[in-house]
């Protein structure tokens, strides 16, 4: 299976059998599947998207947004607990050409990516047990477009 290093956007080939083992990055050493949330900027975001062979769950944030607060954690739980995808948080305010691009009219909003292409997408925060059901949907449809 190929990785991509949310951090320094190398490309990792891990065997599945091993992804339990704590894979790291060959390039920069860091963990490749650390469980939790990882900061992209708009050129981590295109890598990520394009290059990553597991979905990607995504929540579009701010700051100053209460109810992105108030969601992050839920984020945070599920990124720890799921290792189907891959977890990403990008900052509106710090990139606001890709929230632009991508149509970000309302915060949170989040989307699952794979291989490049948006799954799915909603606005606004979600009780866990909803995020949980949204999530395993869009896995399910992106499996289905494999």
């Amino acid at each position: 299976m190929l990785l991509l290093c949310a951090h320094c956007h190398a490309t990792n080939r891990v065997q599945e059998d091993r992804l339990n083992q704590t894979p790291t990055c060959g390039k920069c050493g860091r963990e490749l599947l650390s469980g939790a949330p990882v900061a992209v900027d708009e050129a981590a975001f295109a890598a990520l998207i394009e290059r990553s062979e597991r979905p990607v769950a995504v929540d579009f944030w701010a700051a100053w947004c209460g109810p992105c607060r108030t969601f992050a954690p839920v984020f945070a739980d599920a990124a720890a607990r799921r290792s189907d995808l891959v977890f990403a948080k990008v900052d509106t305010d710090a990139n606001p050409d890709l929230s632009a691009r991508l149509a970000i009219r309302s915060i949170p909003t989040l989307a699952v990516f794979h291989r490049g292409a948006l799954i799915e997408r909603v606005s606004g925060a979600l009780p866990a047990s909803r995020f949980d059901a949204w999530l395993q949907a869009a896995v399910a449809k992106a499996a289905s477009k494999a």
